[in-house]
């Protein structure tokens, strides 16, 4: 079914994010074909609509005669992004958003439920300035279904941060975030990667790291003034940040162990200046392919791919390495902002990483040469995959901790990551 405009394209995308799609993939897919404006509605609409889904439901719960559960999951959905644009957008006025919720159900074919959502959407708007409060505030369910994070998850961050810490990081991952570009500096500087963009039309200004421009809604990263040219490619700040901390330089010799989509090899590229050798490896062969039209495109050279487990690696790369960077397999829960449908992983799904983790570390950990660094990093920020696994690692001797950093959406401004920089003996 092809949409005819944003809204009627979010209920597709939502229907495929439930069948296992990613929401941005899905998003794309679904407005395939419609203008500028009404793509960027549905992508908004989809995004929203994951990230406030708990919230959401509780709203239109105390609304609805007929339990939610029982609804056809494309009506639920239409409900949702339509309870959305009342309770969260400003320049959508409530009769347009309710009458447009109506003739969804129409145009996807369920006309019997439209007189349902008239109702429900009709009760919701007499809401719109005083939406219903989530139940036992100062509590991790109230944050649970106020921010729509499964209610684990949200003992967890209590756990880790307090109420208020807690609430605070939630919010954040319910933010839209910038897009941080960082210039390919074998070729143009931050200054002028920066000018080049704002001559282009393109609202961004500078990051806290050097070479970094971070850009708002950019649209298609591919359009972009030097996208072609290689003079940029797309990478957080929280991961620029820890192949800094690795810090390898010219000559070296590096190892990145699960490389896919490429950025860490990329970026460690341009701090060597492009001098020295980079073996980006990854378990899927087929993601290879992507890191090298990267480097192609980037103008870079010293990098060689191959397909291997990192649990397994070759018995010549023991010793070989002076930086090995280990970006594990992880639960993504620190890239909530950008996946929101992450947080609805089950957390049974997640009880085997640390077990893998701890395999990769241990396994490229030989692969350091004496004196060299390693690096663990991953983008989640539960302590059981981080410094759990790095501390269960380091009781096999033989390496010291130099550096340690969890960086959070809330006060960092980058994507939840956990690092952990190595030195292996002499």
């Amino acid at each position: 079914m092809r949409a005819e405009n944003g809204r009627a394209a979010a209920v597709l995308a939502l229907a495929a994010v439930r069948r296992g799609s990613f929401s941005q993939e899905a998003a794309e897919a679904a407005a395939r074909g419609l203008d500028e404006r009404e793509a960027a509605l549905c992508a908004r609409l989809v995004y929203g609509t994951l990230q406030n889904e708990a919230y959401l439901d509780f709203c239109l719960g105390k609304f609805c005669s007929t339990p939610l559960k029982k609804l056809e999951p494309r009506v639920l959905d239409i409900l949702r992004i339509s309870a959305l644009q009342l309770l969260f957008f400003d320049r959508i006025p409530p009769r347009s958003a309710v009458a447009e919720g109506v003739e969804l159900c129409r145009a996807l074919g369920s006309p019997r439920a439209a007189g349902l959502v008239n109702a429900v959407l009709r009760r919701v708007s007499e809401v719109r300035d005083s939406p219903p409060e989530a139940p036992g505030k100062g509590t991790a369910g109230y944050l649970s279904v106020r921010y729509s994070h499964p209610l684990w998850l949200a003992e967890e961050f209590v756990s880790a941060r307090g109420y208020e810490g807690a609430e605070r990081l939630m919010a954040a991952n319910n933010s839209e975030p910038a897009v941080y570009l960082q210039a390919n500096t074998l070729k143009i500087s931050g200054e002028e990667l920066l000018a080049r963009l704002q001559e282009g039309g393109v609202k961004a200004r500078p990051g806290r790291l050097d070479g970094e421009a971070m850009a708002e809604r950019p649209g298609d990263i591919r359009r972009l003034p030097g996208y072609a040219g290689g003079l940029f490619y797309v990478q957080d700040e929280a991961a620029r940040t820890a192949v800094e901390a690795a810090a390898p330089r010219r000559g070296e010799r590096v190892l990145d162990a699960c490389a896919a989509p490429g950025g860490k090899s990329f970026a460690a590229a341009m701090l060597m200046g492009g001098e020295g050798r980079i073996l980006a490896c990854d378990i899927q062969a087929k993601k290879l392919a992507r890191i090298e039209e990267g480097a192609r495109r980037l103008g870079i050279g010293i990098i060689e791919t191959r397909a291997m487990d990192a649990r397994r690696p070759a018995a010549e790369l023991e010793g070989a390495f002076d930086v090995v960077i280990a970006d594990v397999p992880c639960s993504g829960l620190g890239v909530i902002r950008k996946k929101p449908e992450i947080r609805y992983k089950p957390r049974a799904e997640l009880a085997a990483l640390p077990q893998i983790q701890m395999e990769i570390l241990r396994a490229v950990s030989r692969c350091v040469a004496a004196g060299g660094r390693l690096l663990y990093s991953t983008c989640t920020l539960l302590e059981e995959e981080n410094g759990g696994v790095v501390r269960a690692f380091l009781k096999d001797g033989g390496f010291t901790v130099r550096q340690e950093r969890t960086l959070w959406p809330d006060t960092d401004g980058t994507d939840g990551f956990y690092l952990c920089l190595m030195e292996r003996s002499q």
